[in-house]
């Protein structure tokens, strides 16, 4: 059942219950009183009995009405002291009755403003209290009892006090009593067996989660919930499971990370240790003086120098890499021209392939006022990372990289091919994973952290883009990506 059906029940449960009771419970209480306490047969029975009679009515209002009354003939100034009539009007307010006093046409002082409001339109005018003084008014609309004294304010004013009851508030104290025992009785019963049902039907259900939830908090994701009940239990049930299932699932991919962060660091420090042990080596055949011809020394220097390059690709690698895990990548967008950044990319790397006996050939098919929103630094790191793998994983005598910048209407594509010894189909839709490596072993002559084209992807991304890469094993790779061209609206 549905938890909204079960409150439905509830709900109706708790109105119709007790109701039905409660109507069975006076009917036996109405005989009772008018056969037992005052012998009188069912078929005599007057059902206005259970309410007190007039008389009773008259004597509610008459204690407030007389004190006034003695007062107006002693002293009827005191009637314009609002603590002495609040005094009065607490005295009688536990009767349902209060005050209302008259200044002219206006209210002096009252001890009921909402009562009053709606009564007060109804009042007889200065001057006809006494022609009621005895038997009082009786407004049957609004079931109030009025009696009326008129006097004189010290300015001259008229004024006059009225004592208001209200006469559906004045239930036989038999009947009271009665009811508000059988009404207790009938409210526990209801309460015992409404408790009962939500206990079996909600909490029991909700208990078991509880115990669930506790073995989550302990790191337990294999205790499962079976699903026994339906609506909306049911489905925190399912959702529960749901849950359990992803925390597990990322307690998993946790730690799998974690395995792969000690890789990580384990390939950086190896990563780390042959440059520096070159670098180490070589300072010291300069310090010892093995480069003892100044060709020697060219060639330790510029080994040095080539070294230490590489470390710091490798540090800012590391430092990009730090980013792309907080989500904290320094971007700077500008509208740069497509030819020109470009242009003087290839410019730029184009003489340190040619020194690594590299041919670079670039082609541009764009228009020349092509631009597109992108870091101009960023994305240069995508361009020199991706030609850097080309580089590492080049196995040719003659290398080749070519450089195609293709329209594609409302977007450019950049292809960077090589000429290399390619990627296995297995290993191709993996390569922009972090820390994967074609080749595992850190003994690689190649080297790498694998987090490489996990950034350049991470950068085309934020760029709006998107990357992909071709490859054919012993012919070459070709990585594609593809950047919005920015189009200025027209007024």
């Amino acid at each position: 059942m549905k938890f909204r059906t079960r409150l439905q029940v509830t709900f109706f449960s708790i109105i119709l219950l007790p109701l039905i009771l409660m109507m069975m419970v006076f009917i036996a209480i109405v005989i009772y009183l008018t056969n037992v306490r005052q012998g009188i047969g069912i078929q005599e029975m007057d059902y206005g009995m259970i309410a007190d009679n007039m008389q009773e009515l008259v004597n509610a209002t008459d204690k407030a009405y007389f004190v006034l009354l003695d007062q107006v003939k002693k002293d009827p100034h005191m009637l314009e002291d609002k603590e002495y009539l609040e005094r009065i009007n607490n005295e009688v307010s536990r009767r349902s009755t209060y005050l209302i006093v008259r200044k002219d046409d206006d209210i002096y002082y009252t001890g009921n403003a909402a009562a009053a409001k709606r009564i007060y339109s109804k009042l007889p005018a200065y001057g006809e209290g006494q022609l009621a003084e005895e038997s009082g008014y009786y407004f049957n609309e609004l079931e109030k009892y009025v009696k009326q004294i008129d006097f004189r304010f010290a300015d001259g004013s008229e004024g006059s006090v009225f004592v208001v009851t209200k006469v559906n508030s004045l239930i036989s104290r038999h009947l009271l009593t009665d009811m508000s025992i059988a009404i207790l009785l009938i409210l526990i019963f209801t309460s015992v067996m409404l408790t009962q049902w939500i206990r079996k039907s909600v909490f029991s259900p909700i208990d078991r989660l509880n115990v669930a939830m506790q073995k989550i908090k302990d790191g337990n994701f294999d205790y499962a919930l079976q699903e026994a009940c339906g609506g909306e239990i049911g489905e925190l049930y399912r959702n529960y499971e749901d849950m359990r299932l992803r925390l597990k699932e990322s307690t998993e991919e946790k730690q799998e990370n974690e395995t792969r962060n000690r890789e990580l660091i384990s390939n950086i420090s190896h990563d780390l240790k042959t440059p520096i042990t070159a670098i180490k080596g070589y300072v010291e055949g300069l310090m010892d003086g093995v480069a003892d011809t100044p060709e020697k020394v060219d060639k330790y220097v510029k080994t040095i120098y080539n070294k230490a390059n590489d470390m710091d690709k490798l540090i800012n690698e590391l430092t990009t890499y730090s980013g792309i895990d907080s989500n904290r990548i320094p971007y700077n967008f500008h509208r740069i021209n497509v030819g020109d950044y470009f242009g003087d990319c290839v410019e730029e790397v184009g003489l340190d392939l040619e020194s690594k006996n590299i041919k670079l050939n670039y082609s541009n098919l764009v228009d020349a006022d092509t631009i597109v929103i992108a870091d101009p630094e960023q994305m240069k790191k995508v361009i020199n990372n991706i030609i850097s793998n080309s580089v590492k994983y080049m196995d040719k005598p003659q290398g080749s990289i070519d450089i195609r910048i293709l329209d594609e209407t409302d977007a450019i594509r950049i292809e960077i091919e090589d000429n290399g010894k390619g990627i296995a189909q297995k290993d191709l839709q993996k390569i922009f994973e972090r820390f994967y490596r074609t080749d595992a072993s850190r003994n690689s002559a190649q080297g790498g952290s694998g987090i490489g084209l996990s950034i350049v992807k991470k950068i085309i991304e934020d760029h709006g883009g998107y990357i992909w890469a071709t490859s054919r094993e012993g012919e070459g790779t070709c990585m594609h990506f593809v950047l919005r061209k920015y189009i200025e609206l027209q007024p």
